[in-house]
């Protein structure tokens, strides 16, 4: 399958999208399926439109996120719910999920009438031998029952023009996006921003490759300082995303003390893995989205703060 140009419908900015999709697809008091440790914007999107959120906890396996499809099953068995907000790849957990694991996930949405949001703002930001899986293109089935929302926020940085693409295969589902946005009167974009999406995706091909390589060597380094120098904080080894998961519960603080211990004594600023749902408590998460010099000088003060403890 390739997406059509019929399918294609603004966003004023994928999550102020992921709130007119909530509103225009549930009622108030219907559930939303989230998999925590997730991007913590999908938490108040759904609760400030009138939803309860279900949360669907991924599993970490020796040092690797996976879905809990038993769970999933017994969550979906609900009619209440409605939709499954999917993050791929995950923020902040890193995970590229794989056609096998999008597919079971999709089967289980498909039987039980769960339309499945699909986030996929990260997927030009993988790393070496990691390929993005959309999930409407595993079958026409699920390209039917799903809504996949783009944009070139996180690979070029234009988060601040508010211009996203949200894919809507399913012409019955385009029409209810369309008017929920025409309701509330911004189905009209940012010039500027229409015009940034268009020479970002037409030109920056050579950009983006750069941007992967240093990335993707930005990875090695902090992979082999942390392994060298603080093994007592361990990385989740991230598939996509310029996102690091750092398992910070070895260090044994709970989560108030571990966020005064990376602000006060190690003085960097990182995000509070709490703040991805209570899965997250113990964990925090860094991004390496910047120059190899300032990740360095992050990377030294973390050490020299844990070795003082």
């Amino acid at each position: 399958m390739e997406s059509k140009k019929d399918w294609l419908a603004f966003g004023p900015g994928v999550v102020p999208a992921l709130s007119i999709i909530i509103r225009a697809f549930t009622q108030p008091g219907d559930k939303v399926i989230v998999q925590p440790p997730v991007y913590y914007p999908f938490f108040h999107v759904i609760e400030n439109n009138g939803c309860h959120i279900v949360n669907n906890p991924l599993k970490l396996n020796h040092g690797k996120y996976c879905m809990d499809y038993d769970d999933l099953e017994r969550k979906v068995d609900d009619p209440r719910v409605k939709l499954l907000i999917l993050c791929n790849p995950h923020n902040p957990v890193g995970r590229a999920w794989r056609k096998e694991e999008l597919s079971m996930l999709g089967e289980i949405c498909l039987k039980h009438n769960v339309l499945v949001i699909s986030d996929e703002i990260h997927a030009d930001i993988l790393f070496e031998g990691v390929k993005h899986n959309p999930f409407a293109m595993i079958s026409p089935a699920f390209a039917l029952h799903s809504i996949t929302c783009t944009a070139p926020s996180k690979t070029f940085n234009l988060a601040g023009l508010k211009t996203s693409t949200i894919i809507l295969p399913n012409i019955k589902h385009f029409k209810i996006y369309h008017n929920a946005l025409d309701a509330l009167h911004l189905d009209r974009n940012s010039v500027f921003g229409l015009v940034a999406l268009e020479a970002a995706y037409r030109y920056g091909e050579e950009w983006l490759e750069q941007l992967l390589s240093y990335l993707n060597e930005n990875l090695k380094f902090l992979m082999k300082y942390f392994e060298e120098k603080i093994p007592k904080i361990k990385v989740i080894k991230p598939e996509g995303t310029y996102l690091i998961w750092l398992d910070c519960r070895p260090l044994g603080l709970n989560v108030k003390d571990l966020n005064h211990f990376m602000i006060h004594k190690a003085r960097i600023a990182l995000d509070d893995g709490n703040w991805f749902g209570t899965e997250g408590e113990g964990f925090m998460r860094m991004n390496i989205a910047c120059a190899r010099s300032i990740l360095e000088e992050a990377l030294k003060r973390i050490e020299r703060a844990v070795n003082s403890m």
